[in-house]
């Protein structure tokens, strides 16, 4: 039961690798696009209430920032890729990935607040200046960070690579030594003693284990995943910042911002749960030296790809 729950993570996830390279998500996002449009009238709407004191303005406003946090991780960006993908390429504990995922919506609050308010607070420029200055300078630095991590992943699969070819030449350098000690050295005492040596007591690695496949990585690892997302601040937080400065109830947007990144991150972590089960799906019955040979041909794949896009999109901001 438990391997087949984990082959039908893989199969949605595959399904959606599909339907994704198809265009086939292309109405699914344009509407989404259009739900953001509809829900950024809301925003203005709920913070013009709020400014005029009606009852429940607050609630009301936070309830829009939430959903349109949601809105916003559920369409085109590179969020879910790299969380999802981290978490395929990478044997991260759920709990751990999840709590990335989470602070890197967080994080991207923090961007989008220091941002504005070093834009409009300090410089006294407008939405529409601080929008684009987050798109020439910001943005592109994120874009940076997420190639940066798709090629320290293909690093990784590269030396887990030749690491596993190291090994196997160790491991036949042995036995073919050990061939030849029996071939020659029968009935001579110092053969005996020199055999014993390289028997099952050998201390050369014949592979990697479990654990060093299974370890999550550097704290860089973490560290770019959640800077190279936070680096593109949600467009709805901007004008929510702004608006809320201008209007005099700036702490206000400054908790929507924060509650705005708790909706994106009911997106991400679900795509990090995802990524987890579809990555055990994908792995369930290779047992653990399995595990070892494959982990280094996903983490090569994964980066590639992240690598890749994020090239693209850094390509384009320039």
């Amino acid at each position: 039961m438990r391997r087949a729950l984990g082959f039908a993570g893989l199969a949605l996830v595959g399904l959606g690798l599909v339907l994704w390279l198809t265009g086939a998500l292309g109405p699914l996002a344009e509407w989404l696009q259009s739900a953001q449009r509809a829900a950024q009238e809301r925003l203005a709407g709920a913070i013009r209430a709020l400014r005029g004191g009606e009852p429940g303005a607050l609630a009301a406003f936070w309830l829009v920032c939430f959903g349109y946090g949601v809105l916003h991780a559920a369409g085109p960006g590179h969020g879910k890729l790299v969380i999802g993908g981290y978490g395929v390429a990478r044997r991260v504990p759920v709990g751990r990935l999840a709590g990335l995922a989470l602070a890197s919506s967080l994080a991207q609050a923090a961007v989008a607040v220091a941002l504005v308010y070093a834009a409009v607070a300090v410089l006294g420029l407008t939405r529409t200046a601080v929008e684009g200055a987050a798109e020439t300078w910001v943005t592109p630095i994120g874009h940076a960070m997420i190639a940066g991590l798709g090629l320290w992943l293909v690093w990784c699969g590269v030396a887990g690579l030749r690491l596993q070819a190291h090994a196997k030449a160790s491991a036949h350098g042995h036995q073919h030594g050990h061939g030849h000690d029996h071939g020659h050295g029968h009935g001579h005492g110092q053969h005996k003693h020199g055999h014993h040596d390289h028997g099952p007591e050998c201390n050369h690695a014949h592979g990697p284990t479990v654990d060093e496949v299974e370890r999550v990585g550097s704290f860089r690892d973490g560290l770019a995943l959640v800077a190279g997302i936070a680096m593109r601040p949600c467009s709805g937080a901007l004008f929510v910042l702004v608006l809320t400065w201008q209007l005099g109830i700036a702490a206000a947007g400054v908790a929507g911002a924060f509650v705005m990144g708790l909706g994106t991150a009911l997106v991400t972590v679900a795509a990090a749960l995802l990524a987890v089960w579809a990555r055990e799906g994908a792995l369930s019955g290779l047992g653990s030296g399995g595990v070892a040979r494959a982990m280094p041909l996903v983490q090569l794949a994964v980066g590639a790809v992240i690598a890749i896009a994020a090239g693209s999109l850094l390509i384009q901001a320039l």
